[in-house]
């Protein structure tokens, strides 16, 4: 992993790991990266190299393991809706008040989560490959050329 990558920045000190072939994540990153103005967010997707170091760096499963989009921040993984929720509580806009969500038992949420995440590929699309960060995005991307 590309340690100096992530100290550029101070701010930035978590990293969202998604699946890099699913339509659904990389539209949650692109939404992730206009609503983080501060931003905080740093991605990888988690079939790279670099995911699987960090995940073992914080003791987490490898990336096989999880589920579509996964939070590293300050050396905590945070994975299925509480992940989301935890991402959305560091955006700008109105976006935090849904962390209101966390009141609901993780079981319950998960199992929401869960369904969705197990359906992604039919309702929203896969691609070929991973995907890459245009030359603005380039610096909050772990795994970028």
């Amino acid at each position: 992993m590309d340690t100096e990558r992530m100290g550029e920045n101070p701010q930035m000190s978590a990293v969202i790991l998604f699946d890099g072939v699913c339509n659904l994540c990389n539209s949650s990153v692109d939404f992730v990266i206009r609503r983080d103005k501060q931003k905080r967010f740093q991605f990888a997707s988690l079939q790279s190299p670099e995911a699987e170091q960090l995940l073992k760096e914080a003791g987490s499963p490898q990336p096989t393991e999880l589920e579509s989009v996964v939070l590293v921040k300050e050396d905590r993984v945070y994975n299925r809706s509480d992940a989301a929720l935890e991402i959305a509580r560091n955006l700008s806009g109105l976006w935090p008040l849904l962390y209101v969500f966390k009141l609901i038992p993780r079981a319950l949420r998960d199992a929401v989560y869960r369904y969705i995440a197990k359906k992604r590929y039919r309702w929203f699309g896969k691609r070929d490959t991973c995907r890459l960060p245009d030359e603005s995005e380039k610096e909050r991307f772990l795994d970028s050329p």
